[in-house]
């Protein structure tokens, strides 16, 4: 079975990703997992204030994932697999990917404009050394475009 990785946010473009995963997903027979990440805190708080922090923004990711399964499951009927891990985006993506060999695709959405996103720019230039091949899919394409191409 084709596992396709996509990295969930609140960018539109992690929701263009999204819909070409679930939609080539659904065309191949595979399925798809869903990474969130949080961050690592860059300061350092007193104790519990710290945790506190981190655990909300634990919270967001995993709020954010799940929101975006039920509304893949909605749609095409599948539940995806969901991961939120914590830590540098690039690191952890890496990690995901030696821990999951099924993964077939790592699928990331480019900015609509400007600057296509850090994961786009590093992904597309470090390629060569992954597991598996990178899509990256055109944060400006429509439902339907998307569609018609996965």
């Amino acid at each position: 079975m084709r596992v396709y990785l996509t990295i969930i946010d609140e960018t539109e473009e992690a929701q263009v990703a999204l819909r070409f995963a679930a939609r080539r997903a659904a065309k191949t027979g595979g399925a798809v997992h869903l990474l969130a990440l949080v961050p690592k805190q860059a300061f350092s708080a007193f104790g519990r204030i710290q945790e506190t922090i981190e655990q909300e923004a634990r919270d967001r990711a995993e709020v954010l994932a799940n929101s975006a399964a039920g509304e893949m499951k909605y749609e095409s009927g599948k539940m995806p697999q969901i991961a939120v891990r914590v830590g540098d985006g690039k690191a952890v993506i890496r990690e995901y990917l030696e821990e999951h060999p099924e993964v077939a695709a790592l699928v990331l959405g480019a900015a609509a404009d400007g600057i296509p996103g850090p994961l786009v720019t590093y992904f597309s230039t470090h390629a060569g050394d992954l597991q598996c091949p990178v899509f990256i899919v055109p944060g400006g394409l429509s439902n339907e475009e998307l569609d018609r191409l996965s």
